[in-house]
């Protein structure tokens, strides 16, 4: 892998690492596709084979396809997938060049782990390390996002895409459906009849991120003028009612939804991470009385957030000085 760290790692944490750690054997990858774990990527060379001496625990496997030199060279949207990996586990994927995506279907087959397993000896100098320095900061990044949240929220496709795949609502598949749509052999009178002249798109079932939805009416069936003022101010009832509709025996489980949202965005790539992270935000920055209840919920908050303000990058705020910051206003 071209651009590894020379970062050196403690002689101890390497020898734990290397007894105890997981290995991610990716076969077929192709030279110059950018392939990355946690909050580090590289470019693949011709001897790149995978990923050694991964600390157990949850990552992020990201990777885009990249055009030969000869055409070009492009990198193509960025792909990625959450995995919980046990001490000393073997993951075995190929890729696959018809959906430039690695296919993990060989590591249910025990036969051809265990293959892998005998000649590891020979793959190690293939095999890049895990870039320790970034163990610590991916943690903190992290740590309240179990298993069974991240497979919760991620895509039923099992892949977090920087790019929606979207898909028309009416697939045209005859004549007829073709004939009912506007016609496009005129030139458009406004911007409206050209924006009803598109076709009306949908993303493609299970390539959705799951979020859990925060009612748009933030205050209670049958609520008074006053309670609507109020709960328009305090936003203590959207709170809870995400609370009871998600996480109603774990409520701490919602800061690692802020945390998988801010992941999916700062390392994934994707928006709508960014624009469900800055909802969220607002709802617990906005929920007077709930803080009062909620102290552990809030505490935690504070630390979730401590670590998530140091990774933005520093043109994000600059970005949005001039139109209206979010952060300043919410966190005030």
């Amino acid at each position: 892998m071209a651009g590894s760290s020379g970062v050196d790692m403690p002689p101890d944490v390497a020898l734990r690492l290397f007894e105890e750690g997981a290995t991610l054997v990716l076969l077929g990858v192709p030279r110059g596709t950018e392939l990355g774990i946690d909050l580090k990527s590289w470019q693949v060379g011709p001897r790149f084979r995978g990923v050694k001496m991964i600390p157990p625990g949850l990552h992020f496997l990201h990777f885009c396809s990249a055009n030969s030199p000869s055409c070009g060279g492009e990198i193509g949207p960025k792909s990625g997938l959450f995995l919980t990996v046990k001490p000393r586990e073997i993951l075995l994927a190929h890729w696959d060049p018809k959906e430039e995506d690695l296919d993990f279907s060989a590591s249910k087959n025990d036969e051809e782990v265990n293959r892998i397993r005998g000649t590891l000896r020979e793959l190690d100098s293939y095999l890049g390390p895990y870039p320790f320095e970034v163990m610590r900061k991916w943690v903190s990044l992290t740590d309240q996002i179990s298993q069974e949240l991240a497979v919760n929220l991620q895509p039923l496709s099992g892949r977090v895409c920087a790019f929606s795949d979207i898909i028309p609502e009416v697939q045209f598949r005859h004549t007829k459906d073709r004939a009912e749509q506007p016609r496009n052999d005129t030139a458009c009178q406004s911007m409206k009849e050209g924006l009803e002249r598109l076709p009306k798109m949908k993303q493609r079932e299970g390539t959705e991120l799951r979020f859990s939805v925060i009612p748009k009416k933030t205050y209670p069936p049958g609520a008074s003028p006053a309670e609507i003022t109020r709960c328009s101010m305090d936003l203590s009832y959207s709170l809870e009612t995400v609370l009871e509709q998600n996480y109603p025996e774990q409520p701490l489980n919602l800061l690692g939804e802020l945390q998988f949202a801010f992941v999916c965005f700062l390392v994934g790539n994707v928006y709508e991470g960014f624009e469900h992270w800055k909802c969220l935000l607002a709802v617990l920055c906005r929920s007077e009385e709930a803080m009062r209840r909620r102290k552990e919920l809030y505490l935690g908050l504070i630390t979730v957030l401590y670590h998530q303000l140091g990774e933005v990058p520093p043109d994000f705020f600059v970005d949005i000085v001039s139109q209206n910051n979010f952060l300043t206003s919410t966190l005030q």
